[in-house]
């Protein structure tokens, strides 16, 4: 693994283990509040393979592609709508995702 990657690697590590330790930021029924579970949920099962291997799955990379292409509108606006935790929760998801896009595709 090249250098700028392993430090990719651990800069991932570092957030996921703070993203991971924290508690989801809103509770109840609300869909926006499920839309960014779901978001947590997909990205967590992708950024787990990530940091065990050091890189990005192609269809991971695939996976990702799409849902950078679709755009995060509906997390945008679920954040702003449910406030203060749940958009400081949804900018480290996408600072991660961010992270884990730009890791070498094996």
């Amino acid at each position: 693994m090249r250098a700028p990657a392993k430090q990719e690697v651990v800069r991932l590590r570092r957030l996921w283990d703070e993203h991971t330790h924290r508690p989801f930021p809103a509770t109840g029924d609300d869909p926006r509040v499920q839309e960014v579970a779901l978001y947590s949920s997909w990205l967590g099962s992708i950024v787990e393979v990530a940091l065990l291997h050091g890189t990005l799955d192609a269809e991971h990379a695939q996976m990702l592609k799409v849902r950078r292409a679709e755009g995060n509108q509906v997390l945008f606006r679920a954040s702003a709508e449910l406030g203060g935790p749940v958009r400081s929760y949804v900018a480290r998801l996408i600072a991660i995702e961010d992270i884990v896009s730009g890791l070498p595709v094996k």
